[in-house]
């Protein structure tokens, strides 16, 4: 009974969540079959988990367009250098 309960307060919390667009989908699934494999003991654990896993989303979302802005330069870059190559050999 006292599991029942449990799972109910997550679920609940879970849904709560999804439709303020709070998780999406997709960390909704996750969370919802992390919660009834036992993982979250309380609503405590499973709100800090949630909070985690967003943090490491946003992080590595950030690290990612760094990523892809380093490569725009580099591009960028590599295409100047050439573009002086070729004045240079045709001068």
């Amino acid at each position: 009974i006292l599991w029942m309960r449990r799972q109910r307060v997550l679920r609940r919390l879970l849904r709560k969540y999804r439709q303020q667009k709070k998780i999406d989908k997709h960390l909704y699934h996750y969370f919802y079959r992390h919660a009834k494999g036992n993982c979250y003991k309380n609503k405590r654990v499973l709100v800090e988990a949630i909070h985690k896993m967003k943090a490491e989303k946003t992080k590595a979302k950030a690290l990612q367009e760094q990523q892809e802005a380093r490569k725009e330069k580099a591009k960028l870059l590599k295409a100047k250098k050439a573009a002086k190559r070729d004045e240079a050999l045709k001068a």
